[in-house]
């Protein structure tokens, strides 16, 4: 596992490298710039701004000065273990140009544990309520219990966050007034009772969607493994529905749920835009949308980043764990 895992490392660092490329000179081919939508500034100011972030510079000199600093130099585990990224790996995100006086790798530190939670929590609810609803229509194929729970599945893919937020925020915030609409309450520690308000309406909208793909892809997975030969033996022999489902169908009926698990995690844990952007949220995602329009292009590059580097690890661990869960594979 151990060189299954260092060979896949090593093949992420050409990807990652592409990555970094292709959003560094796509930004820089986008019109505008970091401060053509400020009001016009004299010509002398705008100059020593360029000059302050590098921008003068000819294209390829920012592009080799820009990948010298966020090339890890050091390796400090508790520092990463705070998403402090200039501490842990060394390496230097830059300033941002749209939030003065603060540098990516500050705002990264601020935001990400904000849409971790936000992550974390909707994908609870998601496995909740989807890996049951899929397990319980495969058992019951072509009944009441299939029908109704694929038809909820299916009008969840159909409707997205997009339109599932503002619905949400209109009956049970503004109608109902059950739920704030606005905000996270505290970012830096967590008040059960002040702050579960908060937290329900962008999870549950969140969750649902994904909830939604999670029941469908359960659903097929249980439906092949309840076909096998021995799925039938374990029955013949006497065992119950509830036996033969949990010890026996459900490991290996889940094998496309983790599968859909490695990039679902990746997007979700590092921002939902949309959610974040309808509910004020204060993540990863809400600044990732304001840099891209603000063409921000420090934060741009290092939230791209650090959204690759998380696709990168939660798919290798999903790879593992589906090893791990299959006997008949092997790390290759």
């Amino acid at each position: 596992m151990l060189k299954f895992t260092l060979i896949r490392l090593l093949q992420a660092i050409p990807v990652l490298i592409v990555i970094i490329t292709l959003t560094f000179f796509m930004l820089r081919l986008a019109p505008g710039g970091p401060f053509s939508a400020e009001r016009k500034i004299p010509e002398h100011i705008l100059a020593a701004l360029n000059e302050h972030y590098g921008l003068n510079d000819p294209l390829p000199v920012q592009y080799w000065n820009y990948m010298v600093k966020i090339c890890p130099k050091k390796l400090n585990i508790p520092a990463l273990m705070k998403f402090d990224l200039k501490e842990g790996l060394g390496s230097d995100l830059g300033p941002s140009t749209r939030y003065e006086g603060r540098t990516v790798n500050e705002l990264i530190a601020e935001s990400f544990p904000v849409s971790f939670q936000l992550g974390m929590f909707a994908i609870l609810l998601a496995l909740l309520i989807g890996i049951p609803a899929g397990t319980v229509a495969a058992l019951n194929k072509n009944t009441l219990l299939d029908y109704f729970p694929m038809s909820m599945a299916m009008a969840g893919i159909c409707l997205p966050s997009f339109v599932l937020g503002p619905i949400f925020a209109l009956v049970f915030g503004l109608w109902l007034e059950w739920f704030p609409v606005i905000g996270w309450r505290s970012i830096g520690s967590f008040h059960w009772m002040d702050d579960i308000p908060y937290r329900v309406l962008p999870i549950v909208t969140l969750g649902l969607y994904y909830a939604a793909g999670m029941a469908r892809l359960t659903r097929g997975g249980m439906l092949e493994v309840l076909n096998q030969d021995y799925i039938r033996t374990a029955r013949a022999k006497g065992l119950s529905t509830f036996i033969v489902t949990t010890k026996h169908a459900l490991r290996a009926g889940l094998m496309p749920v983790i599968s859909y698990l490695g990039p679902v995690m990746a997007g979700v844990l590092s921002g939902s835009f949309i959610i974040e952007t309808i509910f004020q949220i204060p993540g990863l995602g809400r600044h990732f949308i304001n840099a891209a329009l603000n063409r921000d292009y420090t934060l741009v590059l290092g939230t791209v980043l650090f959204y690759a580097v998380l696709i990168i690890i939660l798919n290798l661990i999903v790879d593992i764990v589906i090893v791990l869960m299959n006997p008949k594979l092997k790390f290759n």
